[in-house]
């Protein structure tokens, strides 16, 4: 029997048809939803408890596009952070825009608040929220991901802050003034992320609260200057020049 059916050959996309299928998979509306849906389920349930298949399905997108714009799921994680470098650098600056005057006893409270402030204000905001959350939860796991992400972005933050933190507390050594930063530290970071004192208040207190923020910096200022305390001539040269008229 004779077959007589037309012969099959490989369909062939036209120039015109394959320029609109990458055209579309390079819209950057899709890579900022991959990257937006992770920061969202890495912020919720943890790096490692995340697949590329539920962040592509969050986004809205072919699984093969995330691989397409990020490759495995460590450079995600690390794009994340390079997108927000930005906050960073902005922190830099908000401290630089402090006068470091060891005298004077306001510097050491406007150092912890341009620390915690930015953070603060992320975390309220609908862009932000997940974003500080993720730092919050990520980033205290001692994983080969958040290292690298600490390295690159948060350690030349820290080491700034350390700096302007004996800067204000003369007396106290580097050393010590890095203990301080890291106290400081996890106060901020229990903030963000901790929804706890919901049920300890009855009700009364609501998780992050920015109103608080206020008394944030006045408990890390108190702790800092209650652990490091300055010597006691120090302390009595200090009375004496605030008691001249």
């Amino acid at each position: 029997m004779v077959n007589h059916a037309p012969p099959s050959f490989p369909l062939r996309r036209s120039p015109r048809r394959a320029g609109a299928a990458r055209a579309e998979a390079t819209r950057p509306d899709r890579r900022q939803a991959i990257l937006l849906a992770a920061e969202k389920l890495f912020a919720q349930h943890g790096y490692h408890a995340v697949s590329i298949r539920q962040i592509a399905d969050e986004a809205g997108v072919p699984l093969a596009l995330v691989g397409y714009y990020f490759g495995p799921k460590q450079e995600l994680f690390h794009a994340i952070f390079e997108h927000w470098s930005h906050s960073i650098e902005e922190r830099l600056a908000g401290l630089r825009a402090v006068r470091m005057d060891p005298d004077d006893t306001r510097t050491l409270p406007r150092i912890v608040e341009a620390f915690t402030a930015p953070v603060l204000a992320l975390r309220a905001s609908a862009e932000g929220e997940y974003y500080a959350l993720l730092v919050a939860r990520e980033l205290y796991h001692a994983t080969e991901e958040a290292d690298r992400v600490l390295r690159s972005y948060f350690d030349p933050l820290a080491e700034a802050y350390i700096d302007a933190l004996h800067v204000a507390l003369p007396h106290a050594t580097r050393a010590q003034a890095a203990w301080g930063y890291q106290f400081a530290l996890g106060a901020l970071l229990h903030h963000l992320n901790d929804s706890r004192v919901e049920r300890l208040s009855r009700g009364e207190n609501r998780r992050s609260d920015p109103a608080v923020a206020p008394m944030l910096v006045n408990f890390i200022v108190g702790g800092l200057r209650a652990a490091l305390p300055p010597p006691r001539a120090a302390r009595k040269k200090t009375i004496s020049r605030r008691s001249k008229p």
